[in-house]
């Protein structure tokens, strides 16, 4: 009885939270998230390891067969390891809701005083930090192998945040697999589905004129090729192309279409 009230009361609390305080709550449910990566650090292992056996195993085996050399096929390749890695973690996103939702975690939340959107926007934003290391990690590894981009600080930091902002764009797909998803593992085979392909069929690792005519034209579309792109042009020559402004306009019309499908569908299951 206790309980039921205690959730009747949180349910009347949510419907009176303003845009401010659901943006505090949302702050808090993002630091929450950051305290359970620091409980389980091997949470991290895909956004720390990765990029750095990626590199080395790109670069040794495709460097002399593509570029001549190591160094020289050096800003081909980071640029492109550091795109398919953090796209790739974005994934973690929607499986980890999916677990969350399937042990009874959201369910909890509802008896708490806080918006019903604040443990989906805190999830969200929260792996932005791992976005965040990976991206780190990916331009250290290639410095310390001998990148070192043309384009300047300002221009590599710049590459970051719009690789950032397109994964965090990318992650509310993911977070709508995972809330209408079944089982966790169904939400990491669809994912992996989808991005596999798009990270591959690109030219995040060989120059697009090696691969076949039929092929090209797939990969000159593949949106994940003009984020490449302009990742290469901003750090290796820091220069501001069209790929730029596709990467960006193609990442605000995900978060368009998906963010409300996603909210409807969380708000519908919890």
């Amino acid at each position: 009885m206790k309980s039921t009230i205690a959730v009747q009361r949180g349910a009347r609390l949510k419907n009176r939270t303003s845009f401010g305080q659901s943006v505090r709550h949302s702050l808090t449910m993002a630091y929450r998230g950051l305290l359970k990566i620091r409980r389980t650090p091997e949470q991290l292992f895909d956004v720390t390891l990765q990029p750095i056996i990626f590199t080395l195993m790109f670069t040794y085996i495709f460097g002399g067969a593509i570029s001549g050399d190591v160094i020289s096929y050096l800003p081909v390749i980071i640029p492109g390891i550091l795109v398919q890695t953090v796209i790739t973690t974005s994934i973690v996103t929607g499986v980890q809701l999916r677990e969350d939702m399937d042990k009874g975690v959201f369910d909890r939340f509802k008896s708490l005083p806080i918006a019903r959107i604040a443990p989906l926007a805190g999830a969200l934003l929260a792996d932005t930090i791992r976005y965040t290391i990976a991206t780190v990690l990916t331009f250290s590894m290639g410095y310390i192998m001998g990148y070192h981009p043309d384009g300047g600080l300002g221009h590599v930091a710049i590459a970051a945040l719009l690789v950032i902002f397109c994964s965090w764009a990318i992650s509310w797909i993911f977070a709508f697999f995972g809330v209408i998803a079944r089982t966790a593992s169904s939400v990491q085979g669809i994912s992996m589905l989808v991005l596999f392909p798009l990270t591959f069929l690109s030219n995040a690792f060989v120059p697009t004129n090696t691969m076949p005519n039929w092929l090209q034209w797939f990969v000159n579309i593949n949106p994940i090729s003009h984020l490449v792109t302009a990742v290469r042009d901003l750090a290796n020559s820091g220069t501001v192309g069209w790929d730029l402004g596709i990467s960006l306009i193609g990442a605000a019309a995900i978060v368009a279409v998906f963010a409300p499908i996603t909210v409807r569908a969380y708000m519908r299951r919890t």
